[in-house]
Parts: C-alpha cells; sequence; structure tokens
C-alpha cells in the first residue's frame, strides 16, 4: 500500500512539474521583453580606483571623487547574481595606442601622491592595438575590468552560451568623446564619424552572430518605423528573446551620425536612444524624467531605461524615493550602482525587488500570463 501511495505521489508530483514547465514555456510565448522589467549596472567595467589617482582625487578633486567612489564585480559574477543590463564606455582607438600614454601618472607625482603602476590595468600589446578601449575617464579613471572592448563582449557571449535560457541581456554603450581633463597633457579622445560606428557594429558582429542578437532589424519586421513597430507592441516575445543580447546606444546626440547610411536603423546593430516619436525611437531614455512622465512612455510601448541612484548620493545617504519611483515607473531597465550582491558601504543601500529578486513582471505594461517566478528560471 505504501508502494503505491508512493507512486501516486511521484506521479502527481511529475505531473505538477510538467504543468509548470509548460506554463513557463505558455508565459514567453506570450509575455513581450517590454512587459518586463530588470535591474543592470551602471558604467559595469568600472574596477573601483587605482590608489594614486584615488589620492590625487582627494587633495584635488574631492567633488569628483564622491562621485567615482565605486566598483563593480567582473561581468560575469553580475550575470551570476542576476544582473540582465550592462554598461561600457568605450572610446574610439582607430589606430591603436592613443591612450597608451595617459597624463595621469604625471599628475599623480606633480601632486606628490604614490604613482600607479600599469595605470591601464591590462597589458601593453591590448592598449597599443587599434579597437575601442573600455575605461571612463581618459587619463584618470581607465581602470577597467575588461579590456578591449571584444574582450568584454567576448565574457558577455561565453556566460550567455552557458545559460542559454537566460533573460535577453541589454548592453548598453557609451560612446566617449568629451574633453579632456584639466591636467598638463590631458589626451583628447578621438571623435566618432559614420565610418567609427561602421566599426563599432562590426566589432560588435565579430563576437555576437546575427542569431544572437535582437537587432532594430528583428525588432521592426514588416513595420516601416522601430517607432510604428514599439508604439504597436512588436518588440519580441521571451520565447523569442531568451539567451539573446540587445545593445542599445547611450547618447541620444550621436543618433543621427549613427543613422547616417541606414534610414530606420536598417542594418544597424543598435538601438539608437531617440526621443520618442522619432521614427527611430523604440529605446530611450529617462534617466531624470517622473514616474508620471516614465509610465506615459512605457504605456506608448517604448522601451526605457532610467537610473534607481547617481553619483553615489544615495548610496551615501540611503535615500530611497529615486529608486522607489523608478520601479514604479515600468521602466523595463533600471540602472545602480548598488546591485543586491554590491550594497554601497557607507548605508547598506542596495537595488532589488521583492525578496532579492533581479527581475519581475512589469508593473504598468505587464501581461496577464507573466510570472515572476519564472522570469528568471534562467541560470
Amino acid at each position: 500500500m505504501k508502494a503505491m501511495y508512493l507512486a501516486v505521489a511521484l506521479l502527481l508530483a511529475a505531473t505538477a512539474g510538467a504543468q509548470a514547465g509548460n506554463g513557463a514555456a505558455d508565459s514567453d510565448a506570450q509575455v513581450r521583453i517590454n512587459q518586463i522589467q530588470v535591474i543592470g549596472s551602471h558604467n559595469s567595467y568600472h574596477a573601483g580606483l587605482l590608489p594614486g589617482v584615488r589620492a590625487f582625487l582627494e587633495k584635488e578633486k574631492p567633488a569628483s571623487l564622491r562621485g567615482l567612489d565605486y566598483a563593480h564585480q567582473p561581468l560575469d559574477k553580475q550575470f551570476d547574481g542576476g544582473m540582465r543590463q550592462i554598461e561600457l564606455d568605450i572610446f574610439a582607438d582607430s589606430k591603436g595606442g592613443h591612450y597608451a600614454h595617459p597624463a595621469g601618472p604625471a599628475a599623480e607625482e606633480a601632486a606628490g601622491v604614490p604613482v600607479d603602476q600599469n595605470f591601464s590595468g591590462v597589458n601593453s600589446d591590448v592598449i597599443l592595438k587599434p579597437g575601442f578601449k573600455v575605461m571612463h575617464v581618459q587619463d584618470l579613471d581607465q581602470h577597467s575590468s575588461c579590456q578591449p572592448f571584444t574582450a568584454c563582449l567576448t565574457i558577455v557571449r561565453e556566460w550567455s552560451k552557458a545559460h542559454p535560457r537566460h533573460l535577453p541581456i541589454f548592453v548598453l554603450v557609451e560612446t566617449k568623446q568629451g574633453k579632456p581633463l584639466d591636467i598638463p597633457h590631458a589626451t583628447t579622445p578621438e571623435p566618432f564619424t559614420a565610418a567609427t560606428f561602421d566599426e563599432l557594429d562590426h566589432e560588435i558582429r565579430s563576437v555576437f552572430s546575427a542569431n544572437e542578437m535582437i537587432t532594430p532589424d528583428d525588432m521592426r519586421g514588416t513595420y516601416a518605423t522601430p517607432n510604428e513597430a514599439a508604439r504597436a507592441g512588436a518588440w519580441p516575445t521571451l520565447e523569442v528573446a531568451r539567451g539573446k543580447v540587445i545593445f542599445l546606444m547611450d547618447q541620444r546626440s550621436v543618433g543621427p551620425l549613427y543613422l547616417e547610411g541606414h534610414p530606420n536603423l536598417q542594418g544597424r546593430v543598435l538601438f539608437t536612444n531617440a526621443a520618442p516619436g522619432q521614427p527611430d525611437a523604440a529605446f530611450t531614455e529617462e534617466n531624470d524624467g517622473t514616474e508620471a512622465e516614465i509610465a506615459a512612455l512605457v504605456r506608448q510601448g517604448y522601451l526605457v531605461r532610467t537610473r534607481t541612484d547617481a553619483d553615489t548620493k544615495e548610496g551615501r545617504s540611503g535615500s530611497t524615493p529615486r529608486r522607489d519611483h523608478a520601479m514604479a515607473s515600468g521602466a523595463q531597465i533600471l540602472s545602480t550602482d548598488y546591485p543586491k550582491a554590491e550594497p554601497a558601504t557607507w548605508t547598506g543601500y542596495f537595488v532589488s525587488f521583492t525578496d532579492g529578486a533581479m527581475a519581475r513582471c512589469n508593473p504598468v505594461a505587464r501581461d496577464a500570463a507573466c510570472n515572476d517566478g519564472a522570469l528568471m528560471g534562467d541560470r
């Protein structure tokens, strides 16, 4: 009799498991990527300040030190912890070696602080070769957990291949070309041109094959523009998007240059950060938008990124209103310097959903089929 009861129990458990699995599959077939919400990291490559840099900033630029005083784990460790968005800042280096001789060490020496050795933190061959370099501020805050850009992408791809059921990973790319720092012999960044953006797409495609990404062409489908597709709710379903990577452009100002020769992002890899209503607008950033403003965009079908904290202010104060409003806004991508696995040392401030989850069904654009518990069954 006991054996019969055990057999029945096992059968019921197996049936329940199968039904749960089918339910997750059914959910994935209905829920679109703009109907979920994920947490990601800001300046994900940032490995922290070198000792000499920290001492220099503390002495010469204390206000800047406050805003730069954070660090992240390596990219793959962040993915292990549930992060599904990363940000990579890139500097163009078409000939190689443009950032091989940073002015930082000389500035440290002049300030009378310890001079950092191996300032760029990588083998000299890497910094001397052509290709985009990943760092925050040239000459000063160059310490990255991965270098060059293609090496960072390779880490993403290897983790993705090892976890083929993961929620889509959003890679936000910021193209850095700002003015040099106010220090002697500062490096002027190489400007981005239409040819530079062609090379950017080429570098990404050298790591990821077409079937490993979701591009504007994939999303647009039969619609005339990305904006029309977004407003029609034509984002891919999770069934299509799991195991894939989606590239997003950070600055709105470079969008027109990226669009040159590629109307409506035809043939491009990245989604531009476009003003809502523009033909290329499917993704947009609202880092300072109000909860109501962001929610309105989410309801219109746009994919929105916002920040839950900035410049270490919330990390130092423990203040949570900005975080809470960002979560409630429905912005699909919430960027933070303090994910659950990396709380602020000053206050313990961190960003996660209920019970430490790093993804959930979207509170504004939720599909009835979405199940919070099934979203992260991807590791």
